[in-house]
């Protein structure tokens, strides 16, 4: 639900800025800081789980999230309340995400861990791909406020779930202290630099404003990073990082969200703008993924858990690679079943990859840390879709304007061409990134191979 929030409310700004009469960039609002939100409290709610118990924050933050998809979905009280509803329903997914990957690392053995893992990669991926999706299908139907709405009845289920089922709590740092000034300085840092990523969407990165955004942005990371090791219990220890192994796995998750971003930007505007189907109709097509995704993501997680991870995770990227590839074959009159075929490969090829991947990351923390790191994978989750979709859209109208002559904003009707061939150059970088991620863990794999064999000679 909380992966979901963050890409289905795209498809509804349209309705929300009619709804509420306001002019559709004061819409985008309410992704912009629910994004924010949940990405810059990570972090903190991370090491609170560690001190106070990751279960604890897990149950509060559905509660919070919950009560706060209810409000979101009350339309009448204007833009203010709604943003508002938002950053409570921000601050509730902050908490579940930040402590989900702790919390099944603590109870699953690790000749099952994978298994674990790949219920919530399921989730996760069906949730940060079905947006667009799902989105559509309730907005053909029913008005942007179910949109919210739909949440509440399953995170009722989960609040009792959690309260019924889940185990004790069992705190790894119970005398630990909070580092709030990290905490504050880290905010601040995704503040400046997500509103800066936004804000180069439409008015290019060369924009005064939005490089002042990046630069600010860094100066408050380079604080971050000096204050955490003068901390005595920093919020993150940055030691962790040296780990090649977790430091690798986070790179390629990264990557890995950041491309299939590109699908969930451009894919929408090829069927919907250029193939003239509604959202609806766009929705039953682009469930392929989220589907495929669905299905295949707990047979990925037994193969983790059978076969080396490491080799399961090369296969993965090796098909993501392959399904960009695939995706510069659809061209404005070309079958529905070419990009069905193609998403599928692309859901397959997720599903393969991220499974395996989150067991290997969470394999190479000591218990202590399990909640902290399991909160950087969720931000590095949030962060590769944000750099994603900025990316994917920024790229596809630099490359309309380029073939134009002039600047583009919205789709050309009257020159279908331009939006293929710069819907292709998009796909290119993806698949360039998928290589590097591939490139990466091969590396990874092989050196861990050769330090293996010089252990067992020595």
């Amino acid at each position: 639900m909380s992966v979901l929030d963050g890409s289905i409310v795209n498809i509804a700004l349209p309705s929300i800025s009619k709804d509420l009469k306001i002019p559709l960039n004061q819409a985008t609002w309410t992704v912009i800081v629910y994004l924010i939100v949940i990405s810059g409290l990570l972090l903190l709610f991370g090491r609170m789980g560690d001190v106070y118990g990751k279960i604890k924050i897990f149950k509060i933050g559905t509660i919070i999230f919950t009560i706060g998809s209810f409000l979101a979905g009350i339309s009448k009280f204007g833009l203010i309340f709604l943003l508002a509803s938002r950053a409570i329903q921000a601050v509730g997914a902050s908490m579940a995400m930040s402590t989900s990957f702790g919390i099944t690392t603590s109870n699953f053995a690790p000749n099952i861990r994978a298994r674990a893992m790949s219920v919530i990669g399921m989730f996760v991926s069906l949730g940060a791909i079905a947006g667009p999706a799902l989105g559509g299908a309730i907005l053909n139907f029913l008005s942007w406020s179910y949109i919210f709405w739909v949440n509440v009845p399953v995170g009722i289920l989960a609040i009792f779930i959690g309260f019924k089922y889940f185990p004790k709590d069992t705190i790894s740092q119970p005398d630990g202290k909070i580092d709030y000034i990290g905490s504050a300085l880290f905010f601040g840092f995704i503040a400046c630099f997500f509103l800066a990523i936004n804000a180069a969407e439409s008015v290019g990165f060369g924009d005064f404003w939005v490089i002042a955004g990046l630069i600010i942005s860094i100066i408050l990371l380079v604080a971050f990073l000096k204050v955490e090791p003068a901390f005595k219990e920093p919020m993150i220890k940055l030691e962790i990082f040296k780990n090649q192994l977790y430091s690798i796995s986070l790179i390629t998750a990264f990557l890995v969200f950041a491309i299939n971003s590109y699908t969930n930007i451009l894919m929408p505007f090829y069927l919907q703008d250029l193939r003239k189907l509604t959202p609806g109709q766009a929705g039953l097509i682009l469930m392929a993924f989220p589907i495929t995704n669905f299905i295949f993501s707990p047979i990925s997680g037994w193969a983790g858990d059978k076969f080396d991870k490491e080799m399961i995770t090369l296969i993965g990227l090796a098909g993501l690679t392959l399904s960009q590839i695939g995706y510069l074959s659809i061209g404005g009159k070309s079958p529905y079943i070419l990009l069905i075929i193609t998403l599928i490969a692309n859901g397959l090829a997720s599903a393969v990859f991220q499974s395996p991947n989150n067991a290997l990351t969470m394999s190479t923390v000591p218990k202590p840390l399990l909640g902290i790191a399991g909160s950087v994978m969720a931000l590095a989750r949030n962060v590769g879709f944000i750099v994603g979709n900025t990316f994917a859209t920024t790229m596809l109208f630099l490359s309309m304007s380029r073939l134009a002559g002039r600047q583009v904003v919205n789709y050309l009707p009257s020159h279908p061409e331009y939006f293929i061939k710069s819907m292709h150059f998009c796909f290119i970088f993806a698949g360039i990134l998928s290589l590097i991620g591939l490139m990466l863990t091969l590396y990874r794999m092989l050196r861990r191979q050769v330090l293996s064999k010089y252990i067992a000679k020595n």
